[in-house]
């Protein structure tokens, strides 16, 4: 009888625990984002310019170091930081200036930003600039897109695809 009951109170306690997690499950309604809007997904990694240009050691240079360590030329590791500019209709809605990555500042800067905006045709500039020896914007791209409800529009870069990537 004991057995009967503990397989009993069992059965209903699980019961009770399946039917809480399918209650949650469904409510309450969660919404990723207004019916009438868009998301705007900005992500990229970028190792960016080294800061100076390699340096040729001349020979006596090369005779005071060790012989190990005599390489010809000599590069600096750091990277510069880049700047991002992305302007939506005419507005700048994101200014970054992204410092490199890792001990050394060798490493890639990276973006991550996200945003909502009302669906419907944008006009999208967006701008980088990798290397502080120059003035102007390495990379630049503009266009118009046209954003339907609950899109996600992703703004990526890649350099050996020639820039930015629009998705």
């Amino acid at each position: 009888m004991a057995r009967v009951l503990r397989a009993i109170g069992q059965v209903l306690l699980y019961g009770a625990f399946a039917g809480v997690i399918g209650y949650f499950s469904v409510r309450p309604v969660y919404q990723a984002m207004a019916p009438d809007q868009a998301l705007i997904k900005l992500s990229f990694s970028h190792a960016a310019q080294p800061v100076g240009a390699c340096h040729q050691r001349t020979a006596e240079e090369l005779a005071r170091l060790p012989p190990n360590m005599r390489a010809p030329e000599v590069c600096p590791r750091e990277r510069s930081p880049v700047t991002f500019e992305l302007d939506l209709d005419g507005k700048t809605v994101v200014r970054a200036v992204l410092p490199p990555t890792g001990v050394a500042r060798d490493g890639a800067a990276r973006l991550y930003q996200r945003f909502p905006v009302q669906a419907g045709v944008h006009r999208v500039r967006v701008r980088l600039r990798d290397n502080v020896r120059d003035t102007g914007y390495t990379y630049t791209r503009e266009g118009s897109i046209n954003l339907v409800p609950g899109q996600v529009f992703v703004i990526d870069f890649n350099s050996r695809r020639g820039g930015f990537v629009f998705k």
